[in-house]
């Protein structure tokens, strides 16, 4: 896993994990006081997160949680979510999804960790807007 492959999505850093199943694996570091991306559900899709330093807080279906290192998250398709660090510290993280196929949202939404100021223009508002206007295309269904 490369530090060059990874790309910041809405102020997240995203680093994709090769896998060989049908389903996308990527490690994900948010900083201290970062939001997540406004709740949505996947129809199709199945998600999990394993969070592997600092904690996260997570709202699904109404209700909040938060997880530290070492807890996991299970969402099954239609459970409406989203997550934020509120927290003094980073938080990494494992997300999986299933099937695969929602990797390439992160790829096409994404900011190259390479550009400069890379997690501050992933969440410039002309790209906000595209991927609340392209969002749907990726089975992420986002409810305001």
């Amino acid at each position: 896993m490369s530090k060059n492959n990874s790309i910041w999505v809405v102020g997240h850093k995203i680093t994709p994990v090769p896998v060989t199943g049908n389903y996308d694996m990527v490690i994900g570091e948010t900083p201290s006081g970062v939001a997540g991306p406004p709740p949505h559900f996947h129809s199709k899709l199945h998600e999990m997160f394993l969070v592997i330093e600092g904690e996260m807080e997570f709202v699904v279906d109404g209700k909040h949680q938060t997880l530290k290192a070492g807890d996991s998250l299970d969402l099954p398709a239609n459970a409406i979510h989203t997550f934020r660090n509120i927290s003094e510290s980073p938080c990494r993280w494992v997300n999986v999804h299933s099937p695969k196929g929602f990797l390439s949202f992160f790829v096409d939404m994404g900011v190259s960790n390479e550009e400069e100021n890379a997690m501050n223009k992933s969440v410039d508002k002309s790209l906000i807007d595209t991927l609340i206007s392209k969002a749907a295309d990726y089975d992420m269904h986002i409810r305001i």
